[in-house]
């Protein structure tokens, strides 16, 4: 990219809040924790219809139009819906948490991956604005 991280990143949220646009980061990786646990069993990935269903209902403004309710995560800093509206998508799997066995390592996790994006967030991009630093995960 010709110019810095960061005047992309100000022209995204500008676009964002001019047209006030919804941005959906949708779970495609594995599920129940890690891809291969300590023990060498391996846990599963999202299955595809969910994710095509999440992302159908978010191109379908099903989530506004339904009044789904969102619960925020503060450690990833993100609104998580409820459901999905009219897709056959079960409510445990919204919150990854709820599919870890080892509720205390689901936590443990997600502070370390946080951490880890703030970290390279600060190592790479010192000089992004701190609107910018402050809407991604919390470490």
């Amino acid at each position: 990219m010709p110019l810095r991280a960061s005047v992309y990143a100000g022209m995204l949220g500008e676009r964002i809040e001019k047209y006030n646009t919804k941005v959906y980061l949708v779970n495609t990786g594995w599920v129940s924790g890690p891809a291969v646990n300590p023990d060498g069993t391996k846990n599963p990935r999202m299955k595809l219809r969910y994710t095509r269903a999440m992302i159908t209902a978010a191109l379908n403004d099903a989530y506004a139009k339904e009044n789904v309710p969102f619960t925020h995560n503060d450690v990833f800093n993100l609104d998580v819906p409820a459901f999905v509206p009219g897709a056959d998508v079960p409510e445990e799997i919204m919150n990854p948490r709820n599919l870890w066995a080892d509720k205390d390592a689901y936590d443990a996790q997600a502070k370390k991956l946080a951490g880890m994006f703030h970290d390279n967030f600060e190592k790479k991009y010192p000089d992004m604005p701190e609107a910018i630093k402050n809407a991604g995960p919390k470490a």
